[in-house]
């Protein structure tokens, strides 16, 4: 197809300076949505998949996966945060039409990211024995968690080739690959996790398992599909090296080191809330963990949309055209709270039956179902914070989103929630997270207003 309706014309308009219409705009801003969107919830289906069949082995099963989550999350925002360190210099030189030097950019970025998760790898393995019992874990608990992230943290490198083959296509604009093969890991790890957690009788090491190798038969095809299938990053169109230089490190460290540096923050805010949340016990730690799960269906689109922006604005960077890399800016972060005020809408009417999905304990589905309404309020003001740090991601502006992302998290949602926490429990940490959650969508959107994130 040729047409001037096509996402191919549309991203060559941006390049080439040709004029896009609004309506244009929106439509290329939709075309590159919605296939990160059904991505994203692929992942979550995932997690979705994980946490119920764990959840049917009782609470104490959910509650040692959900005690390890938060640190899991950590090690994967490394990972995340190496591959977008690569991946913005391939969306601005894409944009600037110098496909060579992003195909140079791609090979340095696939050998650096994978020799970076293997260390991650290493220490997460290291530190899953006594892991547990530093987040307050009991030993009903401890034997199974330990399991759980020795394995997770063994897949790392599965992981790490998965996101960054999976964001080098989509800065490309291809976000069709990616999202198609995200939905077939989701079936694999339904089929595998079937196989190891119930015909083998593995539990929650089952679970891990199931996960792990679908994150690599997924890795597998997500790279050939990358570098071997890609009109414009397939590396057979010349040869180069994959020792990585100097120039590119830096940049890729410019870009990627905030992005770490804000993810040990922010995940060290979330390990301190495993901490406050687990003295309340067994049922408050797996409702707790069910809940943050069962929200990811209504943010997880936001997070699609956010990677949309991050293409969308590092093609128009790289282009030299910021008045255009505005408009996505604003068309994006619009249409993610709306769609994540919808689903809002939705999770805060259907609570309850999003919580029985993934456990059948009664006292776990009424105290998830009761902090899922009260995070529903929060979703709007989360969709822009979300949205917003794509669109600066794609900029390369990732120093003050990092510091304002510590800041809130920290100051607004921590400290209040250690006094909540003693009065209402597992309630009053959600409704710190609430609050905490609002202000920083309300801090992201004063910073997209101001557009020093151009700067």
């Amino acid at each position: 197809m040729t047409g001037n309706g096509t996402k191919d014309y549309l991203l060559g308009q941006i390049r080439s300076g040709g004029t896009l219409s609004g309506g244009q705009q929106f439509k290329l801003c939709l075309m590159l949505s919605y296939p990160a969107i059904i991505a994203q919830l692929s992942s979550v289906m995932m997690q979705y998949i994980d946490t119920s069949m764990v959840g049917h082995l009782g609470a104490a099963a959910g509650a040692s996966i959900g005690l390890v989550s938060t640190c899991m999350w950590l090690l994967m925002g490394f990972c995340g945060a190496c591959g977008s360190g690569f991946a913005v210099q391939v969306a601005h030189l894409i944009g600037a039409n110098d496909f060579k030097t992003a195909r140079e950019v791609l090979r340095q970025g696939l050998v650096s990211a994978l020799l970076f998760s293997g260390v991650i790898a290493l220490i997460g393995m290291a530190i899953a024995v006594p892991l547990p019992y530093w987040l307050g874990g009991t030993d009903e608990i401890a034997s199974d968690a330990t399991k759980y992230f020795f394995i997770v943290s063994a897949c790392m490198p599965f992981m790490q080739i998965d996101w960054i083959c999976a964001s080098m296509l989509q800065v490309s604009g291809n976000m069709k690959v990616p999202s198609y093969l995200n939905i077939g890991m989701c079936v694999l790890d339904v089929c595998f996790n079937y196989l190891f957690i119930y015909v083998l009788d593995m539990g929650v090491i089952g679970a891990a398992m199931g996960t792990g190798l679908a994150e690599l038969l997924t890795a597998i095809a997500m790279l050939y599909f990358l570098t071997v299938r890609s009109p414009e990053l397939n590396l057979l169109q010349d040869k180069g090296t994959f020792k990585p230089a100097p120039k590119v490190l830096r940049r890729a460290f410019d870009i990627g080191g905030p992005m770490a540096l804000q993810h040990i923050l922010i995940r060290g805010g979330y390990i301190a809330a495993t901490l406050i949340v687990a003295p309340l016990g067994t049922i408050a730690i797996a409702a707790n963990s069910f809940a943050i799960t069962a929200e990811s269906f209504c943010y997880m689109p936001g997070y699609g949309i956010a990677d949309a922006a991050t293409a969308l604005v590092g093609q128009s960077v790289g282009a030299g055209r910021k008045n255009l890399a505005k408009r996505f800016a604003w068309i994006t972060t619009l249409t993610g709270m709306a769609i994540m005020g919808l689903l809002a809408v939705l999770m805060y009417a259907f609570a309850s039956q999003l919580m029985a999905m993934l456990t059948p304990d009664a006292e776990v589905i009424r105290l998830g179902a009761s902090v899922l309404r009260i995070e529903s309020f929060a979703e709007i003001g989360y969709a822009a914070s979300i949205v917003i740090y794509g669109v600066c991601v794609g900029a390369g502006d990732t120093k003050w989103p990092s510091v304002m992302n510590f800041t809130s998290m920290w100051i607004v949602r921590i400290i209040p929630a250690v006094f909540l926490v003693k009065v209402y429990g597992l309630v009053g940490f959600w409704i710190a997270m609430a609050v905490e959650l609002t202000f920083r969508g309300t801090f992201f959107l004063i910073r997209l207003a101001r557009g020093k994130w151009l700067n």
